[in-house]
């Protein structure tokens, strides 16, 4: 019998001190916005023979461009650079062609206009607004048979946030030591963490409701931490398995995806864990009211020796 919510005020800790490193990379790097968001010219080239990527920055700045943002290596470069019409990319590639000696091709193409980007960031934020909100009127009422059913909702979102947050942080700090841009896709998968993290945690949710009609313990604490260890297995299961879908896109799935499938990965890990390690946990401090148990534990821990 795994004792999570006895170890609660342990991972409580873990996620503060992980939850105030993401505050402070945001605050501090803030996420780059990628073409999405800012409007500009994006496009994936492949070079044959390989390029350096030292040398096709040389060219891109000879060629009048430099702003481009570059990632990549070898034979795929995905290059991000102001607004250029279809005859400018053409001129572009002519160029590269010219001054590099290797044949250019464009596997992928977009343009973004400054006003659709500004909408676009707009509608995204207003997305995972609506989507927490919706589900927490949902838990609410699903679980609205139990005493304080917004409780069992809040926790859930809070499990949540710490997921988004988690993700938003390490993209920043991604964002400031090598220039990770964050895009439509990563918006997508931050609402695919949305939704797989309260999947997660309405599984154990419903079977710590179940547990209580079934009067498994007179202690709320037990009952939860029973539900959890019934759950552990499923909640694993699942995990793996999407794991493999991850590491299937990412074998085989293109370049361009490779962040999108970071955030799914890290979302992954961080869903698992909060819907174990933090939702019921939370949930017993908060019915059983030991906020103020849980702030002496953590100064007791802080008196010296």
């Amino acid at each position: 019998m795994i004792d999570f919510v006895g170890k609660k005020h342990w991972f409580f800790l873990f996620s503060a001190v992980a939850l105030i490193i993401a505050v402070i990379s945001l605050a501090a790097f803030k996420l780059q916005p990628g073409i999405d968001f800012t409007g500009g010219t994006s496009m994936t080239l492949r070079f044959t023979p390989q390029v350096e990527q030292g040398r096709l920055r040389e060219e891109l700045v000879n060629l009048e461009h430099p702003e481009a943002m570059i990632q990549g290596s070898g034979d795929y470069f995905f290059i991000r650079l102001k607004e250029l019409s279809t005859e400018e990319r053409e001129n572009l590639t002519e160029g590269l062609e010219t001054s590099l000696g290797s044949t250019v091709t464009a596997l992928d193409y977009s343009t973004v206009s400054p006003s659709i980007a500004t909408e676009t960031a707009r509608n995204a934020g207003i997305a995972v607004v609506i989507a927490s909100v919706a589900m927490l009127l949902y838990i609410a009422w699903a679980f609205r048979r139990m005493p304080s059913p917004f409780r069992w909702g809040t926790c859930a979102i809070v499990a949540l946030i710490h997921n988004v947050l988690i993700v938003a942080g390490l993209f920043a700090i991604l964002g400031k030591a090598i220039g990770v841009e964050v895009d439509a896709l990563f918006i997508t998968g931050l609402l695919t963490i949305v939704g797989y993290s309260i999947n997660n945690t309405v599984v154990v949710f419903d079977r710590v409701r179940e547990n209580i009609s079934k009067v498994v313990s007179p202690d709320f604490a037990a009952t939860v931490n029973i539900s959890l260890v019934e759950t552990l297995v499923r909640s694993l299961n699942t995990s793996l398995t999407t794991l493999c879908v991850i590491l299937a896109l990412l074998f085989f799935g293109g370049a361009t995806i490779h962040y999108f499938i970071l955030v799914l990965f890290v979302g992954l890990i961080a869903g698992t864990y909060t819907s174990m390690c933090i939702a019921g946990p939370l949930l017993v401090v908060w019915e059983k009211g030991e906020w103020r148990q849980l702030a002496q534990w953590y100064r007791f821990r802080k008196r010296p020796a």
